[in-house]
């Protein structure tokens, strides 16, 4: 089977992440260190938000994918691979949202 988008994506980013500052917008990001990457997909975060509110599709799909982007390099700088996050919604699966979020409260 073909390797998925987002991991293919994810590795091209964490391979990257020790590399020059000066060519790797990636490796600029984690040279900064995790509060400046967790800065800037909240700055993503908040213009997907603006995007979707104005119900620009186009600049919502751009928007989401910078914000998806962001959110790899950050799971790179925590060590969290795609895969751990597609086992967590898998295990949600079939799983009232409402019961779930219940489920983290004790």
């Amino acid at each position: 089977m073909t390797e998925h988008l987002i991991d293919r994506l994810y590795a091209t980013i964490d391979s990257r992440k020790g590399a020059d500052p000066e060519k790797s917008y990636v490796a600029k990001l984690h040279g900064k260190g995790l509060n400046k990457i967790a800065e800037k997909l909240g700055e993503e975060a908040v213009e997907t938000v603006v995007a979707a509110v104005a119900k620009d599709k186009a600049e919502t799909v751009a928007e989401s994918a910078d914000l998806l982007f962001h959110l790899m390099v950050l799971w790179s700088a925590k060590g969290i691979a795609p895969s751990d996050v597609f086992d967590e919604l898998a295990r949600r699966e079939g799983v009232s949202g409402i019961d779930e979020k219940q489920s983290r409260k004790g």
